[in-house]
């Protein structure tokens, strides 16, 4: 196997590699954000499972449970997200890789590179619309009974 010994092939083959760098660098970032909205539903949960077992026989035990239902379905969500999200974090980091042994060695395998950078391309937009329809049914679930009593000030129209 021939390995590039010359500057200008390493410099390229790294400049190749730097690109894709940036979109796992913005796949990092959504696993924070979805990781931070996975937290905050567990802990939701938490709190309405410790309700129940304190007070199983509370006159709003069916909503307690419906709405630990509707946290389930948004966990699951946000699981799927991070999921995809690791797995397209993988596929680029493939991408890297083959994009830089493809360009310092003599093996041609940026074939290999583009359907890596597609595949992570494509888990990181499934994952963004699982973060999109979850983030959907999280403001679906809002309920404001207490705004349509207050009356509306001209400064809020």
């Amino acid at each position: 196997m021939f390995f590039a010994t010359d500057l200008d092939t390493v410099t390229h083959g790294i400049q190749l590699a730097v690109a894709p760098v940036f979109l796992l660098t913005a796949v990092a970032a959504m696993i924070g954000t979805a990781a931070g909205r996975l937290a905050r539903i567990i802990d939701r949960a938490r709190l309405i499972e410790n309700k129940i077992e304190n007070n199983p026989h509370h006159q709003h035990i069916d909503k307690a449970y419906a709405e630990l239902n509707r946290l389930k379905k948004r966990g699951r969500l946000v699981n799927l997200c991070i999921a995809l999200l690791t797995f397209g974090a993988i596929s680029i980091g493939l991408t890297i890789v083959t994009l830089f042994i493809g360009e310092t060695t003599e093996l041609q395998i940026h074939k290999v590179a583009t359907i890596a950078f597609l595949i992570g391309v494509g888990g990181f937009v499934m994952a963004l619309l699982c973060f999109f329809a979850e983030t959907l049914l999280a403001t679906s679930l809002l309920r404001f009974p207490i705004l349509k009593s207050l009356p509306i000030t001209p400064q809020e129209k």
